[in-house]
Formats: C-alpha cells, sequence, structure tokens
C-alpha cells in the first residue's frame, strides 16, 4: 500500500528532473561561438600547421627580398600590391590578419577556404579559390616579411588601401 502512495511521487520527481532541469538543451538553439566547431586561436589566426602566436620583431631585409622573389614568382600572377585582380590587393594584407592567418594562408588555403569564415567569405567575393603554391613554413615567412615591409612603405608613401570587398568603401 505504502508503494501506490509514494510511486506517484517518485513518478513526479522524475517528470520533473527530466523535462525542466537540463537548462543546457536551450542553448542548442543559440548561434555557435566559432562556426564549425573551430577554436578561438583558428577563428582569429586560420586553419593550418601555424598553431601558435609568433612574435614579430624587426622586419628582415634579407627575408623580405627572398619574399618578394617568392611573390613575383608564385603570388603575383593572382595578386597586385594595389588592385584588384584574380585575389585582392596585397599592400596592407599585413595589417588586415594577424601574421598566423597569413601564414595559415599561404600554407593551407584549401582548408581555409573550405572551412574557415574569412576564407569562405574571400571566396565568395573573388569566386577563384586561393591555389596552394606548396610553399615551405621557411618560405612562407619571407613572403609575410615581404608583405610586412610593403605595409610598412605603403604608410610611409601613403598609398591608399583597395578595398578587399566590393561593397566597402
Amino acid at each position: 500500500m505504502k508503494l501506490f502512495k509514494t510511486l506517484p511521487g517518485i513518478i513526479l520527481l522524475a517528470f520533473l528532473i527530466a523535462c525542466g532541469g537540463d537548462k543546457s538543451a536551450d542553448k542548442t538553439t543559440e548561434k555557435p561561438a566559432n562556426p564549425g566547431g573551430l577554436t578561438d586561436f583558428e577563428m582569429e589566426n586560420g586553419i593550418g600547421p601555424i598553431k601558435e602566436k609568433m612574435q614579430m620583431g624587426e622586419i628582415d631585409a634579407e627575408a623580405a627580398k627572398k619574399g618578394e622573389a617568392t611573390f613575383t614568382v608564385k603570388c603575383a600572377l593572382c595578386h597586385k600590391l594595389d588592385e584588384r585582380f584574380i585575389g585582392p590587393s596585397q599592400r596592407y594584407t599585413a595589417d588586415r590578419r594577424t601574421p598566423e592567418y597569413i601564414l595559415n594562408m599561404i600554407l593551407n588555403p584549401d582548408e581555409m577556404t573550405k572551412s574557415h569564415p574569412t576564407g569562405q567569405k574571400m571566396l565568395a567575393e573573388y569566386k577563384t579559390p586561393m591555389t596552394n603554391m606548396n610553399l615551405t613554413v621557411d618560405e612562407a615567412k619571407e613572403v609575410l616579411e615581404y608583405l610586412r615591409l610593403i605595409a610598412k612603405e605603403g604608410h610611409e608613401k601613403n598609398i591608399p588601401a583597395v578595398p578587399i570587398y566590393q561593397n566597402e568603401q
């Protein structure tokens, strides 16, 4: 007889626990902070082999010179410094993106345009995915030094920035 008196209480308790006690179910309707499950680091610095923040010192002139040569041979087919082309202008890339993002974009463009929101937006704007030029990390760092150098020169000479997106002025 006692079982029949306590059974409704047990059922009510189980019902309350199952239906209202867990607030985590409400979170499924929220927009995720990092689409595609990207980490905060990946959101800021891209997806690729560069997984830690780098310390950037003064521009390495020798590395920048090597980077310019690599840029001329491998990147200038699609990128100009001060105009839109197949890809965006590159003069102020070092101002717009973190060094880690730039390196990850150079080293891992396929995954960046597939999975990173900024890469996806760039692909939507330019309609052509960036080609993987199979640079080494050292070669990519030299190109980064060149990008840092041309940004510095652009500021010194007051060269205007070219908007990345057509609707951006």
